[in-house]
């Protein structure tokens, strides 16, 4: 959840509780002011009544006397009395069908214990009483019950208003409240969305020469957009110079591979010469023979070095291999034609290679034959005794060259460090000559043609190339 959002969250859920408090602490203040004050005015009148009221001595009992209900209809109440012997007297603005109701028996009980209580009745939907109910006293007896009662309608809808008002305004300053937190708390953060964007951008080195746009005041999101600006001026400063660097290392490896070919080419071909030259001559002096033949290697070691830092040369360069249809039954039987005639001491095995026969790939014909010579070269290399096999397979869209050799293998752990230029597994160091780079051109071959290499090898047991490359859809190829 972004940020702006969990802070709109957190002080909309503030304000919301805020505001529910406030609401409930004033409609209950509201609701409490406006029916005290009615029933403040019942007991007033109640109070009225029962001081007007006169009992008459008649033996034990004695005869109620009260005052003309009628007399209170002004005040807009309604008024009944209740006495223990079941008479019953009532104001005349009190029809018959609207009589107040009463349970004289759980009514007497309940004033024998409280000298008054406020009830709410519901006549019909329409009309709600609030009545008071007051004690009759005589002689410290319980001679009645005086009921005082007014309609509380208005006041009660009244009540259902505010509480809608409350509600509905609530919810109103709720959502603009959201809503405006929402935009301030989206521009308040804006410096650090572009903040972030700028850290995606030199996560993904792709625009170091952007900054931070920033017009606000001086305060502590300025002054973190001033000093990430300042660190992003520094970064593209070294970056540049990095680069710079790096562009000329290139073209120095480059332009002096280039120009070692002519001198070596040159220098082999002499050496041959002259080799063959001296053994005419002179066929009994061996040592000089061989100091030549030892240059010739050297020269052919070299030879081969510069060729492959020329590879890597314009692959760090950014060259791209020209690519089109090739069939990879026919690379394969070229490479196995040529694997023949490599120094070998091992026996070389052409395995089932029909699972290429109509595969097609999008690629160099060259490129293909070289990764593939430079694999099998290897395991050539690698493998005093055993054999070396080669096969082919196919797979998910993807057709697979599998070489295999018994040769010294190589501890599992060393698999990653293999394609590393220069890197020679610690097996190999001081048995078999070579630059150490044959792998790492053969990454880049397979990359540049969109495919994979895998590699199972086990320390004296020998090892397992498998080359996968992706197969070239018919509507592609033309077929």
């Amino acid at each position: 959840m972004a940020l702006r959002t969990r802070l709109t969250l957190w002080y909309t859920g503030v304000l919301a509780v805020t505001l529910l408090a406030f609401g409930v602490a004033l409609y209950y203040f509201i609701s409490y002011t406006t029916m005290r004050s009615v029933e403040k005015n019942l007991e007033r009148t109640a109070a009225e009544i029962l001081s007007e009221i006169r009992v008459i001595p008649f033996f034990s009992v004695g005869i109620i006397d009260l005052p003309e209900l009628s007399d209170y209809r002004s005040l807009g109440v309604y008024l009944q009395t209740n006495r223990i012997d079941g008479a019953i007297d009532r104001s005349d603005n009190l029809p018959e069908p609207f009589r107040l109701p009463f349970d004289p028996s759980a009514g007497f009980e309940r004033a024998r214990k409280e000298e008054g209580w406020h009830e709410l009745h519901a006549f019909n939907k329409d009309a709600v009483m609030l009545i008071y109910h007051a004690r009759m006293v005589y002689r410290n007896q319980l001679i009645g019950v005086l009921q005082v009662g007014t309609f509380v309608t208005d006041q009660l809808a009244f009540l259902r208003t505010l509480r809608l008002i409350l509600l509905s305004l609530s919810a109103f300053v709720l959502l603009l409240a959201a809503t405006l937190g929402y935009f301030l708390a989206r521009k308040a953060l804006r410096p650090i969305d572009m903040v972030a964007s700028a850290a995606d951008q030199i996560h993904k080195g792709e625009d170091l020469a952007r900054r931070i746009e920033y017009d606000g005041p001086n305060d502590e999101l300025g002054k973190l957009t001033a000093t990430l600006n300042g660190m992003l001026a520094r970064l593209e400063a070294a970056y540049r110079e990095l680069e710079e660097a790096y562009r000329k290392q290139r073209r120095f490896v480059s332009d002096a591979s280039h120009e070692l070919r002519t001198p070596l080419t040159t220098i082999r071909g002499n050496i041959e010469l002259l080799e063959k030259m001296f053994a005419e001559q002179h066929p009994s002096s061996e040592l000089t023979l061989e100091a030549m033949k030892d240059i010739a290697s050297e020269a052919q070691r070299m030879s081969r070095l510069v060729s492959d830092l020329l590879a890597l040369a314009r692959a760090d360069a950014g060259h791209r291999i020209e690519k089109s249809p090739v069939e990879m039954r026919d690379v394969l039987d070229e490479a196995v034609r040529k694997a023949e005639f490599l120094p070998r001491r091992a026996e070389f095995i052409v395995g089932d290679l029909s699972a290429a026969d109509g595969a097609v790939v999008l690629g160099s014909r060259d490129y293909l034959l070289e990764v593939l010579f430079i694999v099998i070269e290897n395991a050539f290399k690698y493998t005093n005794e055993g054999h070396v096999r080669i096969d082919a397979l196919r797979m998910d869209g993807q057709v697979g060259v599998r070489i295999e050799d018994t040769g010294i293998g190589m501890n599992p752990a060393e698999v990653p460090q293999i394609f590393e230029r220069f890197y020679r597994a610690d097996t190999s160091r001081g048995i078999t000559s070579g630059t150490g780079l044959g792998l790492s051109i053969a990454k880049w071959i397979i990359d540049e043609h969109g495919g994979s290499i895998e590699v199972m090898t086990q320390k004296n047991r020998g090892s397992t190339f498998i080359l996968w490359f992706p197969l070239l859809a018919a509507d592609e190829s033309g077929g």
